[in-house]
């Protein structure tokens, strides 16, 4: 989940800008948490506290009003209205690192995937992000080679990951669904090294930066352990103290540590 959080914030100056270079500062006064963390720490919170769903993304999204949502679950979020509309954006996906972190079973963790995607993004395709990258941080969180990863995730959910970096980077944009996303924030995850080049490859293909290193730096902190503890220090500087406590607790009931401050 910290993963998530670090890479929405590290790619947050450069969501629209369809930046394409590896080496940037990680962190600048720009670098903020945006709608991707805001709904990652209230999956957490629906998940430890066996919230409801419907009601923790609303509140959370009324509390924190701009941070970038979609303008579909904006108006969402601001109704009466609780039923979905049918999106396959990939604000699914974003969202759903806890899940695959929480539950140590896959089919469990399919089914939560789905039910956190539904009440918004009930489109398959919307569905079918969220659960993509939670299964993918599931088999990294349980020790999966790439391999494994890479063949699971192509056979379950027909995304095509056979792709290289310098073959997408080139007519890579702005894209806000599931399926222009997820395929390529797994395969930046694929081709790196360590978590901060697996964020540095997301953030530069020149797309929806944020998500697409939210959604690798989810998978890369399962894979490679943990985020580094600089990267650590410079997130929580930069959240509300309710999202601190939210992945303390996190952390504390799944891994049974404590995340350095």
């Amino acid at each position: 989940m910290l993963g998530a959080i670090a890479g929405d914030i590290i790619g947050s100056p450069y969501e629209f800008a369809n930046f394409k270079e590896y080496e940037f500062p990680l962190f600048s006064e720009n670098s903020t948490f945006t709608d991707d963390t805001v709904l990652t720490i209230a999956v957490a919170d629906a998940l430890i506290h066996d919230r409801i769903i419907v009601e923790t993304f609303k509140s959370y999204t009324r509390r924190y009003p701009e941070r970038g949502y979609g303008g579909s679950f904006i108006r969402w979020a601001f109704s009466d209205n609780p039923n979905p509309y049918n999106s396959w954006g990939n604000g699914s996906a974003m969202r759903t690192s806890s899940i695959g972190m929480y539950f140590p079973d896959p089919e469990i963790v399919l089914k939560n995937a789905r039910d956190f995607a539904v009440v918004t993004h009930n489109h398959p395709e919307g569905i079918k992000g969220a659960q993509a990258t939670a299964y993918a941080v599931f088999l990294a969180n349980q020790g999966a080679s790439k391999e494994k990863i890479k063949k699971e995730i192509s056979s379950k959910f027909a995304y095509d990951l056979s792709r290289k970096i310098k073959e997408i980077r080139p007519n890579y944009h702005f894209d806000v669904s599931c399926m222009g996303t997820v395929p390529e924030a797994i395969i930046s995850f694929l081709e790196s090294e360590n978590y901060e080049d697996a964020v540095r490859i997301a953030v530069s293909l020149g797309g929806d930066a944020d998500t697409l290193a939210c959604i690798t730096g989810s998978i890369a902190e399962a894979y490679y352990g943990s985020v580094p503890e600089q990267i650590v220090k410079e997130v929580r500087n930069r959240l509300p103290q309710e999202f601190l406590e939210i992945i303390d607790e996190f952390y504390k009931l799944v891994s049974g540590i404590e995340i350095p401050s």
